[in-house]
């Protein structure tokens, strides 16, 4: 159900996040290890700068999940609550509909 306050009370997949940096770490050093073996630099330097970005991510990703459930709620903690008041709704005047006047086509 949505509440309106996702942002604020949304919650992280770490554990999927740090599954796909593994795959981006391995990906990244396999293809830095098999450009600099067909000698194409360029390419082992642009993969070994997606391996140093993956390594970068990784230690983020383990650092918030050691902080515990703050960050990385378990599967005991359920999820949070919608709000007890409702947003107010605009309503509108009595008499006028909630659309507008139709345009006015006009043909030459």
């Amino acid at each position: 159900m949505r509440t309106g306050s996702e942002p604020t009370t949304a919650r992280s997949a770490l554990r999927a996040r740090f599954w796909l940096s593994v795959w981006g770490l391995a990906w990244a050093i396999f293809g830095t290890a098999a450009f600099a073996v067909v000698g194409r630099p360029g390419w082992a330097a642009a993969c070994g700068v997606l391996w140093l970005v993956a390594t970068v991510d990784m230690a983020v990703i383990l650092r918030h999940i050691r902080q515990g459930p703050h960050y990385q709620p378990g599967r005991d903690v359920p999820p949070y609550s919608p709000p007890d008041n409702p947003p107010p709704y605009r309503r509108l005047p009595q008499g006028r509909p909630p659309y507008g006047r139709p345009p006015q086509h006009r043909h030459p």
